[in-house]
């Protein structure tokens, strides 16, 4: 049975998380901070939540910023929410934060004044979002393109290289949703929060081979 890992640093909703993948039929899902289990796993989960800069802080002191390069590298990689953004380069959040550099890019404030159509747009953005499906990737199998997803995120991620960009949001402005490269997947929304669709995706991670 395969083994997937899940990323805890004390910032994110791992159990919700963990019983979504275990609801897939992943294999065995372990809640884990320990190096030589997260190195041994066949797949791997980064979620997060929270202030960037405590994430960063917490990823930093338990040497997860190199761990995450590492073992993303060669073998089916998922970053969600905060987990997501921490792999670009910077935020701007709590006024600037250096972040891990897997992708290239910035994390950036949807603003206080943001309005779509002369409405006002309530930050965070809260709620359900079409993502419409820039490639045909293996995690969007059985995901039909414009499909919703559950969001929740004050930042949003301006991707560097657009080629990266899988999936699309829009709230008041255009955002990277999903960012791929080899065998990293990583999105915005949160999968487990958003029933059939999220659920899909989870099965379609613990079914891919990393490569696409």
């Amino acid at each position: 049975m395969q083994t997937v890992a899940v990323i805890d640093y004390g910032m994110g909703n791992l159990h919700s998380v963990a019983k979504a993948l275990e609801h897939v039929g992943a294999g065995r899902v372990l809640i884990t901070s320990d190096a030589k289990v997260i190195r041994e796993a066949d797949r791997i989960v980064f979620p997060g939540v929270g202030a960037i800069r405590d994430c960063m802080a917490e990823i930093r002191r338990l040497g997860f910023d190199s761990l995450v390069q590492e073992v993303s590298q060669d073998r089916p990689f998922l970053g969600i929410c905060v987990g997501m953004q921490a792999l670009l380069d910077s935020s701007e959040e709590n006024g600037g934060v250096d972040c891990i550099g897997m992708f290239p890019g910035q994390v950036k404030f949807f603003g206080k004044d943001l309005h779509e159509e002369g409405e006002h747009l309530k930050v965070p953005h809260m709620g359900w979002n079409q993502v419409a499906q820039a490639v045909d990737h293996p995690l969007w199998h059985d995901i039909p393109d414009q499909a919703r997803f559950y969001f929740v995120h004050s930042f949003y991620i301006d991707a560097a290289n657009q080629r990266q960009v899988v999936g699309r949001g829009h709230y008041g402005l255009d955002f990277a949703a999903a960012l791929a490269d080899g065998s990293r997947f990583a999105v915005q929304f949160h999968p487990e929060k958003s029933h059939t669709h999220g659920l899909q995706l989870l099965q379609n991670f613990a079914a891919w081979d990393g490569r696409w």
